[in-house]
């Protein structure tokens, strides 16, 4: 069916990956444009679903609502069912496929991967444009490339070697420089009597890693290498070596570094609330974890100063420690600029590769290969990544490893456009509610409130329900035990005078805070100095 357009295929490619539900206009643009968005994009997004329903319903009048293609609320939505899209189907036989293996199934696994793997006609959204597109493409290549060498793993253990050279081959020719591939495809050669194969697919290895990398072969890769020219006896042995083992971290000088990193740093103290939150986080990056497995998942948290952005993406990270048993990494990326400058994506780079162990004489110099070394590293490890502070998109973009890792990042800025082209979950963070901000600044402040409950409400509303300024004021409460209780409340309040809007405090407030933690730049101006008497008193 001739769908039009490159642009006008692109709007098709979004709504069947949602089939069934309403898709925004903004989001249809973000999905389409990169960088600058012609101001004409609406006009356009409304002349791709008019050119599409015109193909979908070519007997349909201008003045019948479409049944196919219908407009809702802001948005379109396609009416169809979900399994009728090739890719929801892959993903869905996919996870049966899994399921078979962890029950015990290896010869149902294998058909559900063969129905799954069959689903796909070269590479998918082939031709189609924007961002949205390139971002899938990329995934499910990946998803793909994954269902391949979990096959192979379970042909191998059923003892079908040669059957499993021809698809490994093809995939490692699309994908050289993924090692799990080639170590599949080394032990299946073997195992089919093809020893000198197995022998140089394994120089080809070494050799492709040094040309592009500067590194060396793994551990695993090295290791089947040195079985297969003693001819060990445990190659031969079906199904003990069938499933490729986890890539183990390495220096780029190839020694095997086995350490495993731990950098998260510890959670806020007393951290209350939050909780619907957080279980809703926990369950969509379990579910998308488990339904899409190659597939990063991605969490973004925004809001403004003091909202405790950081402390909630802590918690959730301490929560998914078990998920993530190859260690976490952690950046600050500074986009609030309280250290100097904001680290660009370059810079962030350098920090992670470092920390999984590639030495600085050894890093490349330009960003894009820092982030394919950084990928590879990550690539089949389970690792859990907390961006603390980013600027924007652009920055955490390159950051964002393919695979089984799981990203957590924070910032100020609104990350729609990493959610509608990247498949992040987006949560805007807003104030306490009071009784959470009360129980915050109550267990804070060394029992200055207990019993003192009207105080605590007047304290909670000065502040505006922001964890930081409540964990402020508790410190000065617990600092000073000889000043009267009621005078501090009461000069706070003072500060906060009648006149000013309840809008103007809190940005005040705001700004006091940035301040006084140093995410602000410069001092309060002279229209603000009234409020120096709550910096006095509560901020110090």
């Amino acid at each position: 069916m001739p769908l039009g357009p490159p642009k006008q295929r692109a709007v098709l490619a979004l709504l069947a990956s949602r089939a069934g539900e309403v898709v925004g206009v903004d989001n249809i643009v973000d999905a389409l444009w990169d960088g600058d968005i012609p101001q004409t994009a609406t006009n356009g997004v409304h002349t791709y679903v008019a050119g599409l329903r015109r193909a979908l319903e070519p007997g349909r009048s201008r003045r019948e609502a479409g049944a196919i293609l219908t407009s809702v609320s802001g948005g379109y939505c396609l009416r169809m069912d979900p399994e009728q899209v090739d890719a929801t189907l892959f993903t869905r036989r996919h996870a049966r496929a899994r399921r078979s293996r962890i029950g015990g199934s290896p010869d149902e696994a294998v058909r559900w991967y063969e129905e799954a793997l069959a689903l796909w006609r070269g590479d998918a959204y082939s031709g189609v444009p924007g961002p949205f597109a390139a971002v899938e493409r990329t995934r499910l290549r990946d998803l793909r490339l994954t269902a391949v060498e979990e096959w192979a793993a379970d042909m191998l253990d059923a003892g079908r070697h040669a059957e499993a050279v021809t698809e490994l081959s093809a995939a490692v020719g699309e994908e050289p420089l993924r090692e799990k591939l080639r170590w599949l495809l080394m032990l299946t050669l073997y195992r089919s009597g093809r020893q000198a194969h197995a022998l140089a697919v394994y120089t080809e290895t070494r050799q492709l890693l040094n040309r592009e990398l500067g590194i060396e072969p793994g551990a695993e890769l090295r290791s089947l290498h040195q079985q297969i020219l003693a001819g060990h006896p445990r190659l031969r042995r079906e199904g003990e070596a069938a499933a490729a083992p986890r890539p183990v971290r390495r220096h780029s000088g190839g020694a095997p570094d086995l350490s495993r990193p731990v950098q998260l740093p510890p959670q806020a103290r007393g951290f209350v609330g939050r909780s619907a939150e957080l279980a809703r986080f926990e369950e969509l990056l379990d579910d998308e974890r488990c339904v899409y497995g190659a597939s990063t998942p991605i969490a973004v948290v925004d809001g403004p100063a003091g909202v405790g952005k950081t402390a909630f993406v802590l918690e959730l990270a301490h929560r998914l420690l078990d998920r993530f048993p190859d260690g976490q990494l952690y950046v600050d990326l500074c986009g609030t600029g309280r250290q100097g400058r904001p680290l660009t994506a370059s810079d962030a780079l350098e920090q992670l590769l470092v920390s999984l162990g590639v030495e600085r004489s050894r890093m490349p110099a330009d960003i894009a290969g820092r982030t394919t070394l950084y990928r590879s590293l990550l690539h089949g490890r389970r690792m859990l990544v907390v961006l603390d502070e980013a600027l924007g998109a652009d920055q955490l973009r390159p950051l964002i490893p393919r695979g089984s890792s799981c990203v957590l990042a924070t910032g100020r800025q609104r990350f729609s456009g990493l959610a509608a082209r990247d498949g992040a979950h987006v949560l805007t963070m807003g104030p306490l509610a009071d009784h959470d901000a009360a129980s915050l600044l109550t267990s804070l402040c060394g029992g200055r409130l207990r019993g003192q409950e009207a105080a605590a409400v007047r304290l909670v509303r000065l502040c505006g329900g922001l964890p930081l300024a409540l964990r402020i004021a508790a410190e000065e409460l617990s600092a000073n035990p000889a000043v009267p209780l009621s005078a501090i409340v009461e000069r706070f309040a003072a500060a906060c005078a009648e006149r000013e809007s309840p809008r103007k405090r809190e940005a005040a407030l705001i700004r006091l805070v940035e301040w006084e933690s140093g995410t602000g730049r410069e001092a309060p101006a002279p229209a603000q100095m009234e409020m120096a008497d709550v910096r006095t008193v509560v901020l110090r």
